[in-house]
C-alpha cells in the first residue's frame, strides 16, 4: 500500500530532514513540523521546486508544547487532505552522567524523546482512528535495547521507553488497518552526533536515511536500521553483560 501523505516531526534537520526528501522523491505528499520554521521553509522551497507535482505543507511545533501538537497534526492534515501516515521523529541527545547536578539536561532529553512522543502517538491514532487506517513509524535508537553508563543513561532510557510504547501497539493493533513500525537506528550521521565519537560503525546520513526509508515502507514491525551491522549487533548488545554495556555508550 503506498501512504502518499506523509507527516514527519524534527523535520527541519538531520534523519528528519532526509527522509522529507526521500519521501519528496518518490512523489508523496508531506506534512513537515519542526521548531525551526526558517529552516523547514528552506526545505519546502527545495522539495517543490525539485519534485513540482507534490504539495508541501509546512508549520511550527515544538513538541513539547503538548496542546499544540494535536492541533498541528490537524491543521496539517486540512492542508493536505488526510494523513496516511505519521513519523514521530523529533528528539534530542542532551545528557550527563546521572548524579552529576545536570538534571535538566536528563530530564529534558527524557520529556522530548519519551513523553513528548506519547503526545504525537496519541494524536496521530486519533486521526487514524477517524479514518479508519493509518501507518505509524516511531524512530527510536539501537540503544534502546541496551542500558549504558555516562551521558547516554538518560537517552537510552528515552528511547527503551519508546521502543516499549511501539511494541505495545503492535500487540494492540496486529495486521489491521493501524500499522505500527518501530525504528532502531543504529549510528547515523546527522546533526544529533555530529558530536558524538567516531566510531567505524557511523554509516553516512544518505545511506542511513534510505535503509530508514526502506523498513518504513516495507511497514515492517521493528527493524533495526541499517540491518547491517544492526541487526547482529543489536542481538549482541542484549547478551553482553551490563559491566561491559560501555562499549555502547
Amino acid at each position: 500500500m503506498i501512504r502518499q501523505k506523509i507527516l514527519i516531526t524534527g523535520a527541519s534537520s538531520g534523519l528528519g530532514e532526509g527522509m522529507a526528501r526521500a519521501f519528496a522523491a518518490k512523489g508523496r505528499d508531506l506534512a513537515l513540523c519542526a521548531r525551526r520554521t526558517e529552516r523547514l521553509d528552506a526545505l519546502k522551497a527545495e522539495l517543490t521546486q525539485r519534485h513540482p507535482g507534490i504539495t508541501v505543507a509546512v508549520a511550527e511545533l515544538d513538541v513539547n508544547d503538548h496542546d499544540q501538537v494535536p492541533k498541528v497534526f490537524g491543521e496539517l492534515s486540512d492542508a493536505l487532505g488526510g494523513i496516511d501516515r505519521v513519523i514521530v521523529n523529533a528528539g534530542i541527545g542532551k545528557g550527563a552522567p546521572l548524579g552529576s547536578g545536570k538534571l535538566w539536561a536528563n530530564k529534558a532529553t527524557l520529556e522530548t524523546n519519551l513523553v513528548a512522543a506519547l503526545v504525537q502517538i496519541e494524536a496521530a491514532l486519533e486521526m487514524f482512528k477517524a479514518s479508519g487506517r493509518g501507518h505509524l513509524v516511531l524512530v527510536s535508537s539501537v540503544l534502546a535495547n541496551k542500558g549504558v553508563p555516562g551521558v547516554k543513561a538518560s537517552y537510552a532510557a528515552s528511547k527503551a521507553g519508546l521502543s516499549s510504547l511501539g511494541e505495545s501497539l503492535r500487540a494492540e493493533y496486529g495486521r489491521g488497518p493501524i500499522r505500527v513500525t518501530v525504528l532502531e537506528p543504529g549510528y547515523i550521521e546527522s546533526e544529533m552526533t555530529a558530536k558524538a565519537n567516531k566510531t567505524s560503525l557511523m554509516v553516512d546520513n544518505a545511506t542511513g536515511v534510505r535503509a530508514m526509508v526502506d523498513a518504513v515502507e516495507g511497514e515492517r514491525g521493528h527493524a533495526a536500521v541499517p540491518g547491517w551491522p544492526w541487526t547482529p549487533m543489536v542481538a549482541l548488545m542484549k547478551l553482553t553483560p551490563t559491566r561491559l554495556a560501555k562499549l555502547f555508550a
